[in-house]
């Protein structure tokens, strides 16, 4: 078993795993274990589910990366034993019993809201559609990715992976996992998607290391390198807690 941890990197809604593209490259020059799993962005229980067994299936210790909707999916499946620490970027972080409506309502709107669009989409034995969340193309730059390269938000914009719209409303089942594990959040100052004092209020909530950065929601692509610079000190902070001596006169 390896004792260096596997960063895994869960994506959010409106996004998938290639969101993660300026980070991954630099944490493999960095000789740092990289997986950025797809999630199907369906419903909270499975999305965790899924990135759960993904970790159950990774031989040694994980340190779980979520960005957006992924940190609430990271707060849920980073329960995990092999989990050693949680990484949040521009995310939400509930807690037990909370969904993500009603930890939004805390605090103002964002723009978002008013940019996004809904579409029908089929659910396998029912009779009823089931509704998808996406952001207006026009308007995705400008509110989830200002700063970013143009010609890529305008790529980035028409392949988006879209949320079923009652995972805004399902509650976090569990305690959730920065109750007991280290936690790093970035907040994205200038994020008009999610409010960054929302992001503020769940990081504080959960005890984590902050840092804010003057970037919009999709901060991996903003500011790749100051994403990468926290993970590497989170990556630190566990692997050196792991190689701590144990003090065998504890009981």
């Amino acid at each position: 078993m390896s004792s260096t941890p596997t960063v895994v990197l869960v994506h959010g809604a409106f996004a998938d795993a290639s969101s993660y593209a300026p980070v991954v490259r630099r944490l493999l020059d960095a000789g740092v274990t990289v997986v950025a799993p797809p999630t199907g962005n369906r419903s909270l229980a499975s999305d965790a589910g899924y990135i759960a067994s993904v970790v159950r299936q990774i031989d040694g210790p994980v340190l779980l990366v979520g960005h957006s909707y992924g940190g609430a999916v990271i707060t849920v499946a980073g329960n995990e034993p092999n989990v050693v620490g949680l990484v949040y970027l521009a995310a939400y972080v509930p807690a037990e019993g909370e969904s993500l409506g009603a930890l939004q309502d805390r605090f103002a709107p964002s723009p978002l809201g008013e940019a996004l669009v809904y579409t029908l989409y089929p659910i396998e034995g029912s009779s009823e559609p089931g509704i998808d969340v996406s952001v207006d193309i026009t308007r995705f730059p400008a509110i989830f990715a200002a700063g970013v390269d143009a010609a890529l938000t305008t790529v980035l914009a028409v392949s988006q992976r879209p949320l079923a719209a009652t995972a805004f409303g399902e509650p976090a089942a569990g305690a959730p996992a920065w109750a007991e594990k280290p936690a790093w959040g970035i907040v994205a100052s200038a994020d008009q998607a999610i409010n960054p004092d929302v992001q503020r209020f769940g990081y504080e909530r959960a005890g984590a290391s902050v840092v804010e950065l003057d970037a919009s929601h999709l901060v991996m692509h903003a500011r790749p390198a100051e994403v990468v610079a926290v993970i590497r000190d989170a990556l630190a902070a566990v692997t050196a807690t792991q190689n701590e001596p144990v003090d065998s006169s504890a009981k």
